[in-house]
């Protein structure tokens, strides 16, 4: 997948999108990861994106010259266009599924009191909102949109299924999980877990995830249905491989 930013504030992915899962997705090929600053497309002595809304009221508007001419030179008309905005769609797990899908996408960054209309009408396909508060500008919701949909790539977990299976996925959030040791400081390892009983060990994390989604979203999908199987019996060699990875960060 090829993803462009567009942003006013390039220095601000520097780091975060540099580790970790997204690195690792970049190395492989997995991810074409690309920043633009909106400023190289204005032309004007002081590289000027902004200026005052019609109408009057407070703040800047981004300007639609820039804009329209960073989109169409990105090769806009081939990705899909996705704006990160307040008043856009929330994002969620199965928007993260459906952006996955794409070939290409071009996320334009929000900044100041918003863009000229006329950028919002004609160049974008989708806007999206990664919650209901203020951020200074659209540079973290856009590295939020491009964590979430580079899980989801092919090859990029070791092990795909993962993807799948964490809270969220299919409606309903994640069952409680332990590792090694089996008590610490008087806190046990339910029982269930360590007999070995697949059928079991399913049936009981099918419950807790119900539990646990009515209890703290009842507002999800999954929150009044019981959710269908939970996985079981992964590989623990894939489980500590990806534990090694991540190590080695």
């Amino acid at each position: 997948m090829t993803i462009d930013v567009l942003t006013l504030f390039p220095g601000m992915f520097v780091g975060p999108l540099d580790e970790s899962i997204v690195r690792r997705a970049r190395d492989a090929g997995h991810l074409d990861l690309r920043i633009h600053n909106l400023r190289d497309y204005a032309h004007d002595r002081h590289r000027t994106v902004d200026d005052r809304p019609f109408g009057g009221g407070p703040g800047m508007l981004l300007k639609p010259e820039p804009l329209f001419e960073a989109v169409e030179k990105l090769g806009g008309a081939e990705a899909r266009v996705i704006l990160l905005d307040p008043a856009g769609r929330p994002f969620d797990q199965a928007l993260a599924r459906e952006l996955a899908g794409e070939r290409r996408l071009l996320l334009i960054c929000g900044s100041y009191e918003g863009v000229d209309e006329r950028a919002r009408s004609a160049l974008v396909d989708d806007e999206v909102s990664i919650g209901d508060y203020v951020l200074t500008n659209g540079a973290l919701p856009a590295m939020v949109v491009i964590d979430a949909v580079t899980r989801l790539l092919p090859g990029v977990l070791g092990d795909d299924e993962s993807a799948h299976d964490e809270s969220f996925s299919r409606g309903w959030l994640e069952y409680p999980q332990y590792t090694r040791p089996a008590e610490f400081r008087g806190m046990k390892v339910p029982e269930i877990l360590l007999s070995g009983h697949h059928a079991e060990i399913a049936k009981w994390r099918r419950e807790q995830a119900q539990q646990r989604t009515a209890q703290r979203r009842p507002d999800l999908a999954g929150a009044n249905a019981a959710p269908p199987d939970a996985a079981v019996g992964r590989p623990q060699r894939a489980t500590d491989e990806d534990e090694r990875r991540e190590s080695s960060i």
